[in-house]
Formats: C-alpha cells, sequence, structure tokens
C-alpha cells in the first residue's frame, strides 16, 4: 500500500488572489531586525574574516525564514499561529546573538546555533504534522544540513564556522541533488517506519505539495523591500552622525538615486532582483537561491552606502570593492534569473547584462582615486543603463514582477 500520494493535493494556486496574511507581514519584521545585524558586520574595512562570516549567517537567517514562508505558502489559513510566533522567537535570538559572534564570543555563538537547529527543527516537525512533502525545497523538510550545526554548539573558533559552512553546503547539496521522486520515496519509508512503531497506528498518508508562485513571489519581494529599506536605514543612521556639508548632500542623494534604480529594476521591470516565479520559467528549487544571493548582495551593498558616509573623500579599498562587486553580483545574478526568457533575445545577456556587471568590477580595480560621491553616482548610471537600453534598444526586461498587496 502507497503511504505517499503522487497527485499534488496542497499548494495548488486558488482561484482567489491570496496576499500576505498580517501574520506573514508580522513574521517578516524579525527578517529586517536580522538583516540589519547581519548587514552591520561589513561595516568600517571588512576583512574576509567578516566577509565570510557575513555569508554564513544571512545563509542561516535566510535558510530560516524561507522554511516558514513556505510552510504559511502552502498552508494558508491553516497556518498554526503559535508555529509562526515560536519560529520568530527563534530568528529574534539569531539577531540578538550576531554581535556576539562576530566579538568570537562563545556563549553569543553557543546561543545563535541553538537558536538555529532549534528553528529548522519546528519547521520540520510542522511539515511532518501537515503530512505533507515540499518537493520544491527538501532542506525544508531534511536535517542533514541541520547536524553540523548541532556538532558546532560543542566547537569552538575557528571550527565552528567550518561546521556552519559544511551545513549551508548540505543544504544546497539535498536542494539541487535530490530529486523529487528520491524526496517522496524517502518520505514514504520514513512513513512506514513510523506505523510500525507500537503506540504509533495509522497517522494517514503523505501528500505532495506544491509552493504558490503568485503567493511566495509576494513574500520573496517583500524580502528584497526590506533588504532595500536597510539600505536607506543604513544612510540615515549614518548621516545622522556626521556635519551635514556638500559631500554629505550629495552622497546621499546619490545613494538614494541608486537604490530608487535598483527597486525600479527590481520591481517595475521584474528581472532585476525578483526571479520571475510568476512567469513558471525557473523551478522554485532554482529561482531560491538566486533570490538568497541577490538579497545577500543587496544588504551588502547598503552596508557599503552607510560606511561610505565615513569616507567621504574617497573610498578604502575594502569598501570600494564591497560596494561594486555587491552591484555586480545583483546584476550577474539577475541575469541567470533572466536566461530562460532569454531565447531569440540572447542579445541583451551581451548589451546589459555583460557592461552592467563589469563596469562595477572595473570601478572597483581602476577607480582608488575617484571620488566617493562620483563612484555612488557612476554606480547610479550603471543602474540606469538596462532602463536606457531597454527603452532604446528594444530588449528591455519583462514587467512581470509581483505587485504586492
Amino acid at each position: 500500500m502507497n503511504d505517499v500520494k503522487t497527485e499534488p493535493t496542497a499548494g495548488r494556486a486558488p482561484r482567489e488572489e491570496r496576499h500576505a496574511s498580517w501574520l506573514e507581514l508580522f513574521f517578516d519584521l524579525v527578517a529586517v531586525a536580522g538583516v540589519q545585524q547581519i548587514a552591520h558586520l561589513l561595516l568600517g574595512s571588512p576583512g574576509l574574516h567578516e566577509l565570510g562570516l557575513y555569508a554564513l549567517l544571512f545563509l542561516a537567517l535566510w535558510t530560516a525564514w524561507i522554511s516558514f514562508t513556505l510552510y504559511a505558502n502552502v498552508a494558508g489559513e491553516d497556518t498554526h499561529t503559535r508555529t509562526v510566533l515560536a519560529a520568530m522567537f527563534g530568528m529574534a535570538v539569531m539577531a540578538a546573538s550576531v554581535s556576539g559572534v562576530h566579538e568570537g564570543d562563545d556563549q553569543h555563538a553557543r546561543v545563535f546555533a541553538l537558536a538555529y537547529v532549534l528553528t529548522r527543527l519546528l519547521a520540520n516537525r510542522a511539515w511532518q504534522r501537515r503530512r505533507e512533502v515540499l518537493v520544491d525545497w527538501p532542506a525544508a523538510q531534511m536535517s542533514l544540513g541541520v547536524v553540523p550545526w548541532i556538532v558546532s554548539i560543542w566547537a569552538h573558533d575557528p571550527t565552528r564556522y567550518w561546521l556552519w559552512a559544511l551545513g549551508v553546503a548540505l543544504d544546497l547539496y539535498v536542494t539541487f541533488a535530490v530529486s523529487a521522486r528520491d524526496f517522496v520515496k524517502r518520505q514514504q519509508a520514513q512513513n512506514r517506519r513510523e506505523a510500525r512503531r507500537p503506540g504509533r497506528g495509522e497517522s494517514g498518508p503523505v501528500s505532495v505539495a506544491r509552493s504558490q508562485s503568485e503567493h511566495l513571489t509576494e513574500r520573496l519581494g517583500l524580502f528584497v523591500i526590506i533588504v532595500l529599506g536597510e539600505g536607506v536605514l543604513q544612510m540615515v543612521e549614518a548621516t545622522s552622525d556626521v556635519e551635514w556639508d556638500r559631500k554629505v548632500y550629495g552622497l546621499a542623494i546619490a545613494a538614494f538615486f541608486l537604490l530608487v534604480s535598483l527597486w525600479g529594476l527590481s520591481f517595475r521591470q521584474g528581472s532585476g532582483g525578483v526571479p520571475l516565479l510568476t512567469a513558471g520559467a525557473l523551478p522554485v528549487r532554482i529561482a531560491l537561491p538566486l533570490h538568497c544571493f541577490v538579497a545577500g548582495c543587496l544588504a551588502a551593498l547598503a552596508a557599503a552606502l552607510g560606511a561610505a558616509v565615513e569616507h567621504l573623500e574617497t573610498l578604502p579599498d575594502t569598501t570600494r570593492w564591497l560596494l561594486c562587486s555587491a552591484l555586480a553580483g545583483y546584476f550577474l545574478l539577475s541575469g541567470i534569473a533572466w536566461l530562460p526568457h532569454a531565447r531569440g533575445r540572447g542579445h541583451r545577456l551581451l548589451s546589459v547584462t555583460l557592461p552592467c556587471t563589469l563596469a562595477p568590477l572595473l570601478l572597483a580595480a581602476f577607480g582608488p582615486e575617484v571620488h566617493t560621491v562620483t563612484m555612488v553616482w557612476l554606480l547610479v548610471l550603471v543602474t540606469l543603463w538596462p532602463t536606457f537600453r531597454g527603452r532604446h534598444g528594444g530588449d528591455g526586461a519583462q514587467d512581470t514582477a509581483a505587485s504586492p498587496a
């Protein structure tokens, strides 16, 4: 007897239009706190240690966030409020531990790892209660990547960081290597083992669940909005502590234009930051990692803008490279997200993606003497190129971005 239904009984796109609930919006506020704390790791003159730690902590926060975002996406009105609130508390603890982790405090590092582990296990438990298999994102239900994090609770620097990196790598492996069929078979075998346990009895079949693309695209877009808002917040905090003069005014205006341009690419043109889930061109397993990496680039860019306020003449090498490489990564990943739409229009990759990726890197390499305000304005021009090319070259991005409620 089959324990797993192979027909997707959950996650079908509803006939009525569905938007993020108040609980989901409340949950996203924790992401605001987490992104803000993690972005602070890149202030000043970050080295390789800070960059690596930033990547690890951002991936951990995003993984915890997406696990419950997908749970609410599939469960809809059946979402357990207490489960989501418990996850919020766990993510808040992670956010509060970030500064201590950066300072090398063992207690804060253990608390961060423990909160991450418990949050991931809570997500796993939520799916078990629903008796569903989410084939779009197996890592949300498979605990393989959590094991190194558990071991890291008893480890010290730098071993714990390598264990965290191993956990992240295992989650990525599960995402790309475990097929939907293998995942269903695994869940089927687990279901049979549980049914044979004394006192467990028959708990019912397990259904295949798939995410609702329109609602998920909106949640991903809201996360990008949060990250762009973090850029505004970084500028507000940085400029509030310095004496205002023409240079500060020029930098603030340039930074605002840069963030607005990125917002326009992401949400007005549709292919510049929010993967095109609504068009069905990208598999969810590919779109979600792209979203994570794009959001990470934007958060790094926001931190670099905040650090630029302290260097109004010229940017230090680390800040300049962080600012420019983050923007280059944004365009590179956006180009990858656009690839399924490139049939017959491959010239857009050469006329938009390639120059917008290379130009910031060239500015980083050959612009150590460029004035800070000038550097940011040059990056603004880079972000305006796709719009200009679309209007005058006929190869602009599609207007397929999600439209928030």
